[in-house]
């Protein structure tokens, strides 16, 4: 019974090898951090992942925690939110957090920035109506914010409007007056982050059984 469980264990594991790139030893290794976040439980809730240290000091905790159990970021065809992940789910948002492969072809290295920018997009398009507004923007930037000291609100608004402004004359160039610039979409958000260096500054941390270190960034 024990041989069987096992062999099966290793065709799935070789399965998962296949479909997101993880070699056999990081799949292995990422199981138990899957298991030991979890409690050795089948699912992995909010909670679990809400108790990692080292996620209290991130200025986008709450995006990182809720991009696990984003259905955009599943693959699945549907917006909206699970309550817990499998293990297969969880390796599916990892690999977002993946380098590209030495030998990848300039196509693909495009596809494959777009796809990470994307899944960028998502943890700050929170209502998952392809638009960051403003309101999502300023809460992004508050968050932010709250870690570099006391801020007053008025300002966290002011700098966000100006922020917006800014992207705005950006992605759309001059604008009237009376014009409502509703928010950044997508292919905005491509222009605007055209120059980032995504393979270097996201990234995840995430193998360290004893201390349970994970990141987002740098």
């Amino acid at each position: 019974m024990g041989a069987s469980q096992s062999a099966r264990t290793e065709h799935e594991f070789k399965d998962l090898a296949d479909r997101t790139g993880f070699s056999l030893e990081q799949i292995n290794n990422l199981n138990k951090r899957f298991r030991q976040l979890s409690s050795n439980k089948e699912t992995l809730s909010r909670e679990d992942l809400a108790s990692i240290p080292d996620l209290d000091n991130n200025p986008i905790r709450l995006q990182i925690i809720n991009a696990f159990f984003d259905k955009r970021n599943l693959s699945q065809s549907e917006v909206g939110i699970v309550q817990e992940i499998g293990f297969e789910e969880f390796l599916m948002v990892l690999t977002h957090f993946q380098p590209a492969a030495m030998d990848i072809t300039e196509d693909n290295r495009e596809k494959l920035r777009r796809t990470k920018l994307r899944f960028l997009f998502n943890m700050h398009d929170t209502d998952g109506n392809g638009i960051i507004t403003l309101e999502e923007y300023r809460q992004a930037v508050e968050e932010l914010l709250s870690k570099a000291g006391t801020i007053a609100p008025e300002t966290v608004k002011a700098i966000a409007d100006a922020a917006m402004l800014d992207v705005a004359s950006t992605t759309r160039g001059k604008m009237e007056p009376d014009e409502f610039y509703e928010g950044i979409t997508f292919e905005h958000f491509l222009q605007i982050l055209k120059t980032l260096d995504i393979e270097t500054t996201m990234h995840v941390r995430f193998l360290n059984l004893d201390t349970a270190n994970m990141r987002c960034g740098k």
